[in-house]
């Protein structure tokens, strides 16, 4: 790419939370194996689904992916998972490539949408966020702080609840990682349980 083309990728990349594809700009990530990036754009409230993961006992191949959202959902939607049937099947704002946002795709929306004032769990791998541009680090108590996006603040339009979230990263057979946004804290749960999905979608950028 000529240095022209790179000033106008960068030009071309929206602000955190603005109106973008079909939701909202929600933060870059790199393919660890392409190397290519993509913006990450995080559908608005109203499209928010919940239900269970899939299977207990039953691993996928093919949604293991940190950051590739959409592969891991079409794996989950072969292999039975009616909640990614659900996110697969949506379109809004003309587009139809929405998924189960990937682990660390996830850590942006919490990253830069968080809901709450309340302090961040500091436990595991919380935060740490290798493929997104700038890199994610360990939560502290205080980073990442509440958004300052009014629409996204607990009580606003587009607020994600305080509740716990699906990534579509399968950690085993039994469990896949999720996130709770009330403080942050990222683990792994049994596929059995019901949590809610903010559906995601990506746009190559380079």
């Amino acid at each position: 790419m000529s240095a022209v083309e790179k000033a106008a990728s960068a030009a071309a990349i929206p602000e955190i939370g603005q109106p973008f594809g079909g939701g909202f700009f929600s933060g870059i990530t790199r393919d660890p194996d392409t190397g290519k990036r993509y913006l990450n754009i995080t559908a608005g409230a109203a499209h928010e689904l919940a239900g269970v993961w899939g299977e207990y006992g039953v691993k996928i191949e093919g949604a293991d992916s940190f950051t590739n959202s959409r592969a891991n959902t079409e794996a989950m939607a072969a292999a039975g998972s009616e909640l990614a049937q659900k996110v697969l099947a949506l379109n809004i704002g003309g587009f139809a490539d929405w998924a189960i946002p990937a682990r660390d795709v996830q850590e942006l929306q919490y990253r830069h949408f968080k809901p709450t004032t309340e302090e961040n769990w500091q436990y595991g791998r919380s935060g740490d966020n290798p493929n997104s541009e700038p890199v994610g680090l360990l939560h502290t108590e205080e980073s990442p702080a509440q958004t300052a996006l009014t629409a996204f603040q607990e009580g606003g339009a587009e607020a994600f609840g305080d509740t716990w979230y699906w990534s579509s990263t399968q950690r085993s057979a039994n469990g896949a990682f999720s996130m709770g946004f009330d403080d942050g804290f990222q683990d792994y749960v049994g596929k059995y349980d019901e949590l809610r999905v903010r559906p995601v979608r990506s746009q190559l950028i380079d």
